[in-house]
This record gives C-alpha cells, structure tokens and sequence, in this order.
C-alpha cells in the first residue's frame, strides 16, 4: 500500500494528474472519517478533507520520501482537525462569560448517566492533548503504538500523556466533585 501510494506520488511529481486522481479516490473518504472522528461534525469534516487536498496539492511536489505520503498526509488531517477544535474551544469560552475550569457540582446519589457525563464534562478540561489519547485509548480502543503512529509522537510520550490525563482527571475529580462514586472509573 505504501509503494502503490509511493509510486503515485512519484507519477505526480513527474507530471502524472491522473496519479492525483487516484491518490484522491483512494484517500478522501479516510481523511473525511478521521477528521470527522476528531471533529465530531460531518460538515466540518468535509471542509477539513477539502482543504487537507488543497494542502497536499500545493506540497506534493516537495514531499522527499514518497512512501510516506499515508503518515504525512494523516498527520496535515490531524492537525487541520485540531485546529479546528482549539477555535471553536476559543469560539465557545468567549461565548460563555464563565470560568475556564468550573464543573458541575455532582450529588452523591447520582446514577450512572450523570457519572458519565460529569466525567465527559471532566475529559473537556483536560488539555487538549490529553483529552485526545483519552478518547482514542478509552472510546476508540487504539493501542499505544497506533496512537503513536496517528499523533507522530513516541510510545513512551504517548503513555505518559495517558498517565498524566488520568492523574488529571483524578485531581478535577476530586477538588471539583463531591462525590467518591467517580474516583472508580478513573482506576
């Protein structure tokens, strides 16, 4: 697959449009579902993958290892995506006039879908590195070495990013939170 995506980089860079097209079949629909998976708005999604293309395109041409185009180009998604979501974050605290780091005060008596979305409410005050590899170790059950790959970071950061969004949560948890029922989904 990377030799198939090296050789059609290859073919455009020698002036090859079709090779374009191909890569463009072959890869819009992954970079949609990622930025969507990252973004959680479909047309937000698209728009991402758009100019992902519009990106690629202008770059293409310099790309020095063409094997790597799957990593390189994964990486233009990740990051556009990521933007994305640090201006609706600026977007949505200038909308609302409230502290950064205020939560819900949670009764003790609460059930099981309250628990949750006080923990969803938790992961949003993470930072946003962190809140990532939560969602991809916890909701979309990425091994260490896939996050790595996706994040372009090592094992060991990517653990430690884990480590320290846990140890986080526990802290928010408990100085915000009144309640010891949540301190067991954080173990």
């Amino acid at each position: 697959m990377e030799k198939e995506d090296g050789f059609l980089v290859l073919e455009f860079q020698k002036g090859n449009k079709k090779a374009l097209a191909t890569l463009v079949k072959k890869w819009h629909v992954i970079f949609f579902k990622k930025a969507y998976w990252l973004v959680k708005d479909a047309d937000i999604a698209k728009d991402i993958a758009q100019d992902n293309w519009q990106t690629i395109i202008a770059k293409l041409e310099t790309l020095e290892k063409p094997s790597s185009f799957k990593s390189w180009a994964l990486r233009i998604v990740y990051n556009k995506s990521l933007d994305v979501l640090r201006q609706q974050s600026k977007d949505r605290l200038k909308e609302s006039k409230m502290d950064n780091h205020q939560i819900a005060v949670v009764d003790d008596d609460m059930g099981v879908d309250e628990l949750k979305v006080a923990l969803l409410m938790a992961v949003k005050q993470l930072p946003e590195k962190q809140q990532i590899v939560v969602r991809l170790f916890y909701t979309e059950d990425y091994r260490f070495k896939d996050m790595s790959d996706l994040l372009d970071i090592s094992i060991r950061t990517t653990k430690s990013r884990l480590f320290h969004a846990r140890e986080n949560l526990k802290l928010l948890v408990k100085n915000n939170i009144n309640s010891n029922k949540f301190l067991f989904l954080l173990k």
